[in-house]
């Protein structure tokens, strides 16, 4: 019984460790931009030796590996409790709990958002497959799963709206065809479209841009999710 005792306390201080780290990596960029982000700079933050700390992290990529898989994962949390709590018969209604997530999940963690949307690690290699493969197809099945609301008489018929198969790269369709079957070439066009809107209003705020310029960001943002579900034909 003393030994399972001192195997979970030393787990439990590992994993504490594990997130201080981790938090004080976030930290340090928020501070000092992806540059900041170094296994040393966060021992000599935790007061820890540079050797404890490549304990819990081999590599300075490791962390970052780390810290994406986490971002994306709690964004992924956000955005699809938010869908799946919003009307399923009700399209414009869903794709705005989506939206609105999506900013509030941004604005409440600066520093993920510009980690996986903004300022790259200098000198990062992800892994193969990608940093966070799983909770990134999350996510942009989510993206896809706002066209596949809209419906297909949401899709733009104007001039240059002929995508076809060989428009998309081929990654972004392995995790997207499957969910949504019936989901054409223009409607992956349209998703893209649809996170273009969503995320540059966004990436404005989050990055400070708007600031300067009006008290009332939130505003901006329902005005062009207003005019983004009429677009798309939707009521509500």
């Amino acid at each position: 019984m003393a030994a399972t005792s001192s195997t979970g306390r030393r787990e439990r201080l590992r994993a504490e460790t594990t997130a201080e780290i981790k938090r004080t990596a976030l930290e340090l960029m928020r501070s000092g931009g992806p540059d900041a982000i170094t296994l040393r700079a966060i021992a000599r933050e935790m007061g820890m030796t540079a050797n404890a700390i490549y304990g819990y992290f081999a590599t300075r990529d490791d962390l970052v590996t780390a810290l994406i898989a986490d971002v994306y994962t709690a964004l992924a949390d956000a955005v699809d409790a938010a869908w799946a709590d919003s009307a399923a018969d009700t399209p414009a209604a869903r794709i705005r709990a989506w939206a609105c997530a999506f900013r509030a999940w941004a604005l409440a963690n600066p520093e993920g958002f510009r980690l996986i949307y903004g300022d790259p690690v200098p000198g990062y290699r992800a892994p193969d497959g990608g940093a966070a493969p799983d909770a990134a197809r999350r996510v942009c099945v989510g993206i896809a799963a706002l066209a596949d609301a809209a419906g297909p008489g949401a899709e733009p018929a104007e001039e240059g709206a002929d995508f076809d198969w060989d428009d998309f790269d081929p990654g972004l369709l392995a995790k997207v065809r499957p969910a949504f079957p019936a989901l054409t070439p223009a409607g992956v066009a349209l998703a893209l479209r649809i996170w273009g809107h969503l995320h540059g209003l966004v990436a404005l705020e989050v990055y400070g841009h708007l600031g300067a310029q009006t008290a009332s960001p939130d505003k901006l943002f329902r005005l062009e999710l207003a005019q983004l579900v009429r677009s798309l034909g939707l009521a509500g």
